[in-house]
């Protein structure tokens, strides 16, 4: 799609792509803003591991998991048979892993503290072949494709490659290599319908009237997560974790921040929960979605930038 620069007087000036001419020039753009575009903690770049070397480590704290980063200009590599090595070769040497954090990051982990099932694998490239976006296309995939485009006036666009309404699981082709079933039994990859087989009909209901109201303030990401389904802007704008007799919500807001008149979101900055925010929600009736919606537009302006 072309894009245009208008000035003042409406005319359009055609933008032109300015190509990467190396590789390391994406890694460097990436690894200098890898919170911002990604939300993720910062490793190290050039890990070398058993005749492997990965571009770009780090760490998804709201996961608790590690995610590889791979950059390509070359179109000619399989992201199923890469991808695969790498989730491979880290869940063989996760103690290497976790050094590797604890040499480089202010925090300190141990095994316990990572879930390794949540680890994933993400390539980022100027483009990619149809045959490659096809090979994506498995509702469980722990690997992610991003297209990454700089042009002439100083910007960046960088693009999540969407999968076209996958259903396929990956483990119908992992009888067919053995890595991939290896790699299949440990790490997990959670959809929507995961979360909703726990909910009665009326549940699930509710959480489609809940869905579609978010989805219609703007044009969030529907991120599923091992324990809740996140609705992503720039980063989590509120997290719902569906029951089986009701929804939780949990609006990504600091404490004192949240205007709430009618005191219906209670404050857990003090004690454990899943979702990111200080304030949780519990639902069981579409008696208050409006207002609900109110609410979560709040935390809608806060993580939109």
């Amino acid at each position: 799609m072309a894009l245009f620069d208008i000035n003042d007087k409406g005319k359009l000036t055609l933008i032109k792509e300015a190509d990467f001419k190396l590789e390391r020039e994406i890694q460097k753009l990436i690894e200098d803003n890898l919170k911002l575009v990604f939300g993720f903690e910062y490793v190290r770049s050039e890990f070398g591991i058993n005749n492997f070397r990965i571009d770009t480590l780090g760490f998804d704290k709201d996961q608790k998991s590690f995610v590889i980063i791979e950059y390509k200009r070359d179109k000619n590599f399989s992201v199923i048979d890469q991808g695969y090595a790498y989730l491979s070769l880290m869940l063989n040497n996760k103690a290497d892993f976790i050094l590797e954090y604890n040499e480089n990051c202010l925090d300190t982990l141990k095994r316990d503290d990572v879930d390794w099932s949540q680890s994933k694998v993400i390539f980022i490239s100027p483009s990619f072949t149809s045959y490659q976006r096809e090979a994506i296309n498995f509702k469980d995939l722990p690997i992610e494709l991003w297209e990454i485009k700089r042009f002439n006036n100083y910007t960046v666009n960088i693009i999540k490659i969407q999968t076209a309404g996958a259903k396929e699981s990956v483990k119908t082709i992992s009888r067919q290599d053995e890595t991939i079933e290896t790699v299949s039994r440990e790490i997990k990859v959670y959809t929507e319908q995961e979360h909703l087989d726990v909910a009665t009909d009326e549940t699930k209901e509710l959480y489609e009237k809940v869905k579609l109201s978010i989805l219609n303030l703007d044009n969030l990401e529907v991120k599923p997560k091992k324990k809740y389904v996140a609705f992503v802007a720039s980063s989590n704008v509120v997290d719902i974790h569906i029951q089986r007799n009701g929804l939780k919500l949990w609006l990504n807001l600091s404490k004192n921040t949240l205007d709430d008149p009618k005191n219906i979101a209670r404050d857990v900055s003090e004690i454990g929960h899943w979702g990111n925010g200080d304030y949780e929600i519990s639902l069981k009736t579409d008696e208050d979605i409006e207002y609900i919606m109110s609410l979560i537009k709040q935390s809608l302006k806060r993580n939109k930038k």
